[in-house]
């Protein structure tokens, strides 16, 4: 067979394959169970495979290219325009094959199985920071039906927590104590897990050179540059740091029409993760800025006291989104404007 392009439609168990020759006709349109598609894909002359960046998209973009073929992601966003008519998998694997020939298409570059372990270690950890919220605030509601309330964060929460469970304490039932010991077990346990997982992302910090050039941007820690480096690897699927950025979500929105721009908030888009560390970081630096009489500090201070903090601070996150991209891009150390 003559196949120039072919879209994969993924799924878990069966997969829609679409693929055309040099003049865009159909050559094959056939359905694989996941035993035949990388021996249907081995015997196929070299030629453009594109699929949807979706679950396991990372995986099979590896597999393929090793078997000699260029692999093309897509977001499933930007493919959904070319599904003609009804939805279905042949559908969805034809409009794949048409998409990923449009000049304009953007592509997502393909993660590492490095890059892989680093997202699922970033995954674990953000998973274990959201069950030991919610196991605190279910004990502050416990707690709070019997008329105890706990200062709000974590250090009073556990300071309260050794009083509670003496047995001395009057204040709580055996059963409720009982309850508030395996919670608190519980929380220990999660806490010790957080702790080792955090040692070793700053193990991983240390050991690659880039993370420490990004680690130099005021605002940006362990977490950050490691989970930015897993996500983007050297950026250079971005043209520009504005693209990164946009990316991220950090951009206004726009609304444009007739000639009148109208720009909105944030956009939101993309990683969430990513975006809620940068802006975190930005938090932390904006606490620090009045102090110093560096160019930046002085930008961070003049935009808290014209916007409010919580514009501050997504601005400070979208400049240091474009910094960290020319950083990663440009291979360069970060060159901080001394003060004045």
């Amino acid at each position: 067979m003559d196949i120039r392009t072919l879209g994969i439609d993924l799924a878990k168990n069966v997969f829609q394959v679409h693929g055309v020759d040099g003049k865009g006709r159909t050559v094959v349109q056939h359905q694989f169970r996941r035993r035949q598609l990388l021996p249907f894909v081995a015997q196929l002359r070299p030629c453009l495979v594109a699929m949807e960046a979706c679950g396991s998209a990372h995986y099979w973009a590896r597999e393929i290219a090793q078997r000699g073929h260029q692999v093309r992601l897509m977001s499933p966003r930007f493919v959904q325009p070319y599904v003609k008519s009804n939805k279905n998998d042949a559908r969805d694997a034809e409009a794949i094959c048409e998409a990923v020939g449009r000049p304009s298409m953007r592509f997502v570059a393909v993660k590492s199985q490095v890059q892989q372990d680093m997202l699922a270690l970033h995954r674990v950890r953000s998973l274990l920071v959201r069950e030991r919220t919610a196991l605190m605030n279910q004990m502050r509601g416990l707690l709070a039906e019997y008329g105890i309330v706990i200062t709000q964060g974590a250090v009073p929460l556990r300071r309260a927590l050794v009083q509670i469970l003496e047995p001395q304490n009057h204040g709580v039932s055996e059963l409720l104590r009982e309850l508030l010991g395996e919670m608190s077990e519980r929380l220990h346990f999660i806490e010790d897990r957080l702790k080792g997982y955090d040692l070793r992302i700053a193990e991983f910090a240390r050991a690659d050179e880039r993370a420490g050039r990004l680690m130099a941007v005021e605002g940006v820690g362990p977490l950050t540059a490691t989970a930015l480096i897993a996500a983007v690897g050297n950026a250079r699927q971005f043209r520009s740091g504005r693209e990164l950025s946009a990316w991220l979500g950090l951009v206004p929105r726009q609304h444009s029409s007739g000639g009148r721009g109208v720009l909105l908030g944030i956009s939101k888009r993309g990683d969430r993760y990513l975006r809620t560390l940068l802006i975190h970081g930005a938090r932390a630096t904006l606490r620090f800025a009045a102090r110093k009489r560096d160019p930046r500090s002085r930008w961070i201070s003049a935009m808290r006291e014209r916007r409010g903090t919580n514009i501050a601070a997504v601005a400070l996150a979208n400049k240091n989104a474009r910094v960290l991209w020319a950083l990663l891009a440009h291979n360069q150390d970060y060159r901080a404007l001394a003060a004045a």
